[in-house]
């Protein structure tokens, strides 16, 4: 069957016009507000938890934002703090790879520098890998995901995630699913955090109602790209 010259070209058209542009803003999402918190090309807008320059740990390349594989980067942080806000990024990681989105990052007096992480793990291959939460997509050490709800790409592959936070409500999507949700300072959210780690923090963890976002470096090589913000009002 032959196909005219004219239908190849629509289909090409139409092919290139629906293809998404990685590191970059659509026109929906401008008008709506989203802002871009990784440009593709520099680490512009991050800094180390201490405010200094981005290590040498850390690359971009070929539009990605990577850790070195033994680098010792370090983690790094949004130079702006947020509140109410849906993050979205893709990440891909290598075999055994352990790292994490962090989201309300902030100084406790007693604790240190903590926030919630989106736990970004191998599950199959990773040494922390024997507690349902602190399996990827979970609340770290604190919460984790619905076993029936969650399909992870094994490490290689690109995953999406997005993390809403709304008032007290917050909620951890993976590949279009919602994982994980819950309520900042309820009944529930009060049990999981005294049986945390977190549970000696001063004054409560998850009480500081802004932070900023981290991206961890744990050892391995973990990429990310495609890292939207939009603040909710």
């Amino acid at each position: 069957m032959k196909i005219s010259y004219t239908l190849l070209l629509l289909l090409f058209v139409h092919t290139a016009f629906c293809q998404k542009t990685d590191n970059a803003l659509t026109k929906a999402e401008k008008k709506q507000g989203w802002i871009l918190l990784f440009d593709g090309k520099t680490t512009t807008g991050w800094t180390t938890p201490q405010g200094k320059p981005v290590s040498n740990g850390w690359q971009v390349t070929d539009g990605l934002l990577s850790t070195k594989s033994g680098g010792k980067g370090g983690d790094i942080v949004t130079e702006n703090e947020y509140s109410d806000f849906i993050l979205t990024l893709d990440f891909n990681i290598e075999k055994t790879c352990n790292s994490g989105v962090k989201y309300f990052y902030a100084k406790y007096p007693t604790g240190g520098n903590l926030g919630f992480e989106y736990q970004i793990l191998d599950d199959a291959e990773a040494e922390d890998n024997k507690k349902d939460n602190h399996l990827c997509g979970s609340f770290y050490d604190v919460m984790s995901p619905d076993k029936n709800a969650k399909r992870v790409n094994p490490p290689g592959q690109w995953n999406s995630i997005k993390i809403v936070c709304k008032g007290k409500s917050v909620e951890h999507w993976l590949n279009g699913k919602r994982i994980l949700k819950f309520t900042r300072g309820d009944e529930a959210f009060l049990s999981a955090v005294e049986k945390s780690k977190f549970n000696k923090t001063v004054p409560a963890f998850g009480s500081f109602d802004k932070g900023k976002i981290l991206l961890q470096e744990h050892g391995g090589t973990a990429s990310f790209k495609n890292i939207k913000l939009l603040i909710l009002k």
